[in-house]
């Protein structure tokens, strides 16, 4: 006899799913028969991490039979001191999707609204739904950036959480702090509104300091080392916000959810700013590249400030899967409803390269 375990989960289960990464490369070899491929998927720093991290993490390595520190205290205080904050305003996470995942669960259950983007990263909604909380998503202005004025209207008594990728992904639009303050001057003063800046750093010029010239009393900055920092496969997030927000929500964090090697290359790679700074620069300009190129052959899909760029067809999927193909994987953008697009991070030169010439070919292919 079966059981349906269906019918004992949580309410919200039936409707949750998991999140789906970008291809794995070892997937596409295996599934193409391939010896190599280029991954342009998951808006990764190809450049590597900082070899001041690497170099930390190898001499952290022989203490992993131990636990690591808890509190995360020396990266507390690296980032305390970056940020000119106090270290009680810091909540440290497995990446920032398990910062986004914890403050929208301290913050909202049932009954409660959480108020997106519907284009805006796709972990509000499911954090959303694991929380069993209502997701009210708002359709964008232009059909790729955030309609603030909309979100603001949307806000209700029963809304706890709001959040705002700036710039978002995967639309790679942005805000200036100008903006994002207004909008932040409509809402109320006891809803939490988080601010997702995972590719600050790109931006960083144009957007100035959205920690110290953004202000409401519920306001969360949340960042990661997963993107400039070169740092995704140590997981580590952060985010900024009130001692009392961060209080809060530390009472849903995990224990030791931050790694030892995590925290260590983490530390180093704050301390290394030259290198991740002159890592941004290379990629801003590749960028730049890769969007002309784009315009050129009239497939440029909008203006990105990140590390990627937007590609639109009416054939999307035939170009997928010949990029494929080719050992190329860039990802798709039809679970957001954008059957149109392909998003394609910003490699190395000689990646940009091989993505460019292989495009060039299968667009004089699907032209015969």
């Amino acid at each position: 006899m079966s059981m349906d375990w269906m019918a004992r989960a949580v309410p919200q289960t039936a409707g949750l799913y998991p999140y789906v990464p970008g291809k794995p490369v070892e997937t596409l070899l295996r599934e193409k028969g391939l010896s190599r491929a280029v991954k342009l998927a998951s808006n990764e720093n190809p450049y590597g991490p900082s070899p001041k991290a690497v170099i930390a993490m190898q001499n952290a390595a022989a203490g992993v039979n131990r636990y690591p520190d808890g509190d995360a205290n020396l990266l507390k205080e690296a980032l305390a001191a970056f940020h000119h904050v106090n270290r009680d305003q810091l909540l440290l996470g497995n990446g920032s999707n398990e910062v986004l995942d914890i403050l929208i669960r301290t913050f909202a259950g049932a009954g409660d609204e959480v108020v997106f983007s519907s284009r805006g990263f796709i972990v509000y909604a499911l954090a959303a739904q694991a929380a069993g909380a209502t997701s009210v998503s708002i359709p964008e202005a232009d059909g790729l950036t955030h309609d603030l004025d909309a979100m603001a209207a949307a806000v209700t008594e029963k809304t706890k959480v709001v959040c705002v990728a700036n710039p978002n992904n995967p639309t790679g639009t942005l805000h200036g702090n100008s903006a994002l303050q207004a909008f932040l001057d409509k809402l109320p003063r006891n809803v939490v509104v988080i601010i997702d800046e995972a590719y600050y750093e790109f931006v960083a010029d144009e957007q100035g300091d959205s920690v110290h010239e953004l202000s409401h009393p519920g306001l969360v900055i949340s960042r990661t080392f997963s993107k400039a920092y070169g740092l995704a496969g140590c997981r580590v997030g952060y985010a900024i916000a009130d001692a009392q927000i961060v209080a809060l929500a530390n009472r849903y964090r995990e224990p030791f959810n931050l790694n030892l090697l995590a925290q260590v290359a983490a530390v180093a790679a704050l301390d290394d700013r030259e290198w991740v700074m002159a890592r941004v620069a290379d990629n801003n300009s590749q960028r730049e590249r890769l969007e002309s190129a784009l315009k050129t052959l009239g497939l440029l899909g909008g203006r990105c400030f990140g590390n990627f760029v937007l590609l639109q067809h009416s054939q999307c999927a035939e170009i997928l899967r010949r990029l494929e193909d080719r050992g190329i994987i860039p990802r798709p953008l039809a679970p957001y409803g954008m059957a149109d697009y392909l998003r394609i991070s910003v490699g190395s030169a000689e990646e940009n390269s091989e993505f460019l010439q292989g495009l060039n070919l299968i667009l004089a292919e699907l032209q015969e």
